[in-house]
């Protein structure tokens, strides 16, 4: 009697890991077909790159047009982008006093600079867009609790709210802001689709949360997608994990952004990124300033399309 009733109760914890264990797999991979379809770049055409060669970042492809003060729980800067050693480099550092105005940003009296948490974003903007492709970046993610980098996809279409996401959608590539958030696990990134602007229309579709490899917190990985007219196809170091067609494809031309935000609201942070290593929703202090670093962004068209 005691021996059915302990094979029913160890039944009943084995179903319930067995979900939890699918759940997970599903969130870290995303597709089945994670790390088994490689992409064949001999069906592409390398059509725009930066290396992030030199001492400078290169302004006939680079601008910051797309520019704000205020970014969620910090401060978007163009002194926090850089170049050195083959990489872009955007830092997120804490300033006590707050940096001026630079470039051809004027000042914002509603969200005027700060002391604070200050880091930065680069966009193609104004200078470069393409339709359809395979577009892919090689980086290392910061390595601060809350710090969300990004290597994503706009176009002006993305604010049009008309139900539909063929006039333009945001295409995340990647999103980072999982380091050492351990309620998910960390070492993910998260691919995302929004179109029909950010407000009462919006609509959003969560494409898939890999496991990555490794560490990429220390390790470079690159991360794509291949856009063609009928889906979005995503990958982690050329292996596809997951498709998606949501809002119906973007059929217009877009530029690309690299970016990092700083999580919380009105400039405050949603937790104290420098606090030390014993609570795990905080970020080591050793870590600071942290760096996400891009060695390099590419381009590529469909053959049949040039």
């Amino acid at each position: 009697m005691k021996r059915t009733i302990l094979k029913k109760i160890l039944s009943v914890f084995l179903a319930i890991g067995a979900f939890f264990s699918s759940v997970i797999g599903t969130l870290r991979t995303g597709d089945p077909t994670y790390g088994k379809k490689q992409i064949d770049l001999s069906d592409f055409t390398l059509v725009w790159q930066d290396e992030f060669d030199g001492d400078n970042l290169d302004t006939s492809k680079w601008g910051f047009e797309w520019w704000i003060t205020m970014r969620k729980g910090g401060y978007w800067h163009e002194d926090m982008v850089s170049v050195k050693d083959g990489d872009l480099i955007i830092r997120t550092e804490y300033k006590d006093e707050p940096l001026e105005y630079r470039y051809n940003f004027k000042s914002d009296p509603f969200h005027p600079y700060q002391s604070g948490y200050y880091t930065g974003q680069i966009v193609t903007r104004d200078k470069y867009e393409q339709l359809y492709g395979y577009f892919e970046t090689r980086c290392i993610l910061p390595a601060g609790c809350g710090l969300w980098s990004a290597f994503w996809l706009m176009n002006e279409g993305v604010f049009n709210v008309d139900g539909d996401g063929r006039d333009g959608t945001e295409i995340d590539v990647f999103e980072s802001f999982y380091y050492k958030d351990y309620a998910i696990g960390r070492d993910y990134i998260s691919s995302n689709l929004h179109f029909d602007g950010y407000n009462d229309g919006h609509q959003y579709h969560h494409v898939a949360t890999p496991l990555i490899q490794g560490d990429p917190y220390k390790e470079y990985n690159t991360y794509g997608v291949e856009w063609n007219p009928d889906e979005y196809i995503f990958y982690i170091n050329g292996k596809e994990y997951a498709r998606s067609s949501f809002g119906g494809v973007s059929q217009k031309p877009e530029y690309l952004l690299l970016s990092v935000e700083v999580a919380g609201d009105n400039g405050v942070p949603s937790y104290n990124p420098k606090a030390g290593s014993g609570d795990i929703r905080t970020t080591p202090s050793e870590n600071w300033p942290v760096d996400f670093r891009v060695d390099y962004v590419r381009c590529y068209q469909y053959n049949e399309l040039l």
